[in-house]
């Protein structure tokens, strides 16, 4: 039996431990279970002019249901390069999977492997897993276009995708970015539409680009985001078969589609 999805949004069974990728050469920072052998992991692109710190809770959640997750801090002035941060991503995949984690109790599985990513961070993922046959599902919360665009380098992912975005996000109108993106997925995808939420609905805490980017925390986004992302994440990564059918299911309070 299943899961609820109630469940999910609570903190898992292990023991978080936080890392920096700086000592491997990449800003950014990598969150990890305790221990664990041939764990999923998945790189995670912020959004743009956000720092890494406006994810943490998402990425402990994560990291507190057995996933190991890595985040670049690169590109994040003005001007980042959509390219750049898309290598970055798919380098922190190979961080994940060559490098020594923790203190010798973690391992990551090369066959586990997956990403995500937050407005701009989003479509960089996508652009990230079109050109990387390595990435088993993606995940997307507010996707903006990216240049090259998202929803071309969507065409070339046929791995699973989750698409969640804000009815009200004035930043990334849902219909132009992540809705065409869902609609060129190659693969399995699914939208999720939160009718009242706004761009930077899954970001946390405050930072000073609030003033130039519209929106604003959303505690109904965040969990939402917690508990789809570790369902689906853990069905297409770990293998745990139950969490099938609570993904296909509606989910109460937004406007969902598979494509």
């Amino acid at each position: 039996m299943a899961r609820p999805l109630d469940e999910l949004t609570r903190p898992g069974p292990h023991e978080v431990l936080r890392g920096d990728l700086a000592l491997v050469g990449l800003p950014g920072a990598v969150f990890t279970p305790r221990t664990g052998r041939n764990l999923p992991a998945i790189a995670f692109g912020h959004g743009w002019l956000q720092p890494v710190t406006r994810y943490r809770g998402l990425l402990r959640h994560l990291a507190s249901w057995g996933i190991v997750v890595a985040a670049p801090a690169t590109q994040s002035g003005p001007f980042g390069s959509s390219r750049l941060l898309a290598g970055d991503l798919r380098t922190a995949l190979d961080v994940c999977v060559g490098v020594r984690l923790g203190v010798g109790d973690i391992s990551v599985d090369p066959k586990k492997l997956g990403l995500a990513g937050h407005s701009t961070g989003a479509g960089c993922a996508v652009l990230a897993a079109a050109d990387d046959d390595r990435v088993r599902a993606v995940a997307t919360l507010a996707a903006s276009q990216t240049r090259p665009f998202a929803s071309e380098a969507a065409r070339s992912c046929a791995m699973p995708g989750l698409h969640l975005a804000g009815g009200r996000d004035v930043v990334a109108p849902p219909v132009a970015h992540a809705e065409l993106i869902a609609r060129t997925w190659a693969g399995p995808s699914r939208l999720h539409v939160l009718p009242k939420s706004t761009h930077l609905a899954f970001a946390e805490g405050r930072h000073w680009s609030d003033l130039v980017v519209q929106g604003k925390r959303d505690s109904g986004a965040h969990k939402l985001a917690r508990g789809l992302l570790t369902a689906f994440f853990l069905h297409h990564l770990a293998g745990v078969k139950e969490y099938g059918e609570l993904l296909d299911k509606p989910v109460k309070g937004t406007v969902d589609t598979a494509a």
